[in-house]
């Protein structure tokens, strides 16, 4: 039985973005909708949330109905003077991502600086064989399945192989239907038929881990 790869979310799983990273790019992405398509905050934060909830990520809406630049889009909506204060993470991170086997990969709708800032800034960036960034996934975001496809060629991987970690049940919806395992970080106490496992923290995952491989229940 081999080992397992990983493929891990970035935003609210490998870190916690709620006290202060997503309030700071909600704000930026408003911004930006009000400045470009010339309307007021309340307007362009309905906007906002109407494509985040239909597309999974603003930016496609914006590039679908706007044809906004996603390059230009991304920049001035991830600009972050004092990144390192605003991150919140768990201490014991990286000893737990170096006691879990097989190979490690970041999936994120995040763009490709941001995310390698905040891997670099939290320490865990040479946990990681490769991040799959927006752009590297040609602006397809989770949940769409084209997103994932791209990385599963790229990598030359069976999604049977695959444990997708997120904090999303949308995006680990998709994963489960191309034949993923799926771990929910939530503190929720439900729990979908397309999620294997919920854990409330991240640092659970090498105990998660010993019941499947007990059960060989990993390719």
């Amino acid at each position: 039985m081999g080992s397992p790869v990983w493929l891990f979310d970035l935003d609210n799983t490998l870190h916690d973005a709620s006290p202060h990273i997503f309030p700071h790019i909600n704000r930026s992405m408003v911004a930006y909708i009000r400045d470009h398509l010339g309307v007021d905050a309340e307007q362009a934060t309905k906007i906002r949330q109407d494509y985040w909830q239909r597309y999974g990520a603003t930016l496609l809406g914006m590039m679908r109905h706007h044809g906004t630049d996603p390059h230009h889009f991304l920049w001035h909506t991830h600009q972050f003077p004092d990144l390192k204060r605003l991150l919140v993470w768990e201490r014991g991170l990286k000893a737990m991502l170096g006691r879990l086997p097989g190979r490690k990969i970041v999936f994120s709708n995040a763009p490709a600086r941001y995310s390698e800032a905040v891997l670099e800034l939290i320490g865990i960036r040479s946990c990681f064989d490769a991040v799959y960034s927006v752009e590297r996934i040609r602006f397809q975001p989770k949940p769409a399945v084209g997103g994932f496809r791209h990385l599963l060629r790229s990598e030359r991987l069976a999604a049977g192989r695959c444990i997708m970690v997120e904090d999303a049940l949308p995006n680990l919806r998709t994963a489960k239907r191309l034949g993923m395992k799926t771990v929910w970080v939530s503190a929720s106490t439900r729990q979908p038929a397309w999620v294997d496992r919920r854990l409330v923290s991240i640092l659970d995952l090498p105990r998660c881990l010993r019941r499947w491989w007990s059960a060989k229940r990993l390719p």
